[in-house]
C-alpha cells in the first residue's frame, strides 16, 4: 500500500526512506526523488501551491496504483506540498523501493512526470520585487517526458 501525503509542513527524505525499508532484506534498491523550489535567478521569492483537497491524494493514489502494478515494487511514498513555498525548500518527494533497481528508477521517473504534468496542483509565482506571477504551466519538455508512459 502506497504512502500518500499533500501537506504544508517539510518533510525528511531519510525519515520516509527509513518507514520503507526497516526491518527489511528483500529490498535492493530504493530511489529518491526531492524537488525543491528554484529562485530562478533571484526573481523568486516564493510558489503558492494550490490543490484541492481530497481530489489531489485520490489522484497520486490512482497514478501510484498504476506504478504498482508495472513494476515490483516492495515500497512507494509520494508526498507534495501546498501552501507557500520559498526557494531552497523541498516541494516534493517520490520514494520507490524494488528488489532492482531499474523498477525504482523507472517507477520513479513515472511519479515524477505524472506530478510534473498531471497532478491536480497549482503553481502561482511570487516575484522577488514584489509583484505576483503568473500561474505556472507544464513545460512541452515535461508533456513530451509524461507522453512516453502513455505507450
Amino acid at each position: 500500500m502506497p504512502t500518500i501525503r499533500v501537506q504544508t509542513e517539510a518533510f525528511d527524505a531519510a525519515t520516509e526512506v527509513n518507514a520503507i525499508t526497516a526491518g527489511r532484506s528483500d529490498v535492493g534498491a530504493v530511489v529518491t526523488f526531492t524537488g525543491l523550489c528554484r529562485d530562478e535567478g533571484g526573481t523568486l521569492a516564493a510558489l503558492e501551491l494550490e490543490h484541492y483537497p481530497g481530489m489531489a491524494e485520490a489522484e497520486i493514489a490512482r497514478v501510484a496504483a498504476q506504478a504498482e502494478s508495472r513494476w515490483p515494487l516492495m515500497g512507494l511514498t509520494a508526498i507534495h506540498r501546498f501552501g507557500r513555498i520559498a526557494p531552497g525548500e523541498p516541494i516534493v518527494l517520490v520514494v520507490t523501493a524494488s528488489a532492482h533497481r531499474s523498477a525504482a528508477f523507472e517507477a520513479a521517473e513515472f511519479l515524477m512526470d505524472y506530478l510534473k504534468t498531471r497532478a491536480p496542483f497549482w503553481k502561482k509565482e511570487h516575484h522577488a520585487d514584489g509583484a505576483q506571477g503568473d500561474w505556472v504551466s507544464a513545460k512541452d519538455a515535461d508533456d513530451a517526458a509524461m507522453a512516453r508512459w502513455d505507450r
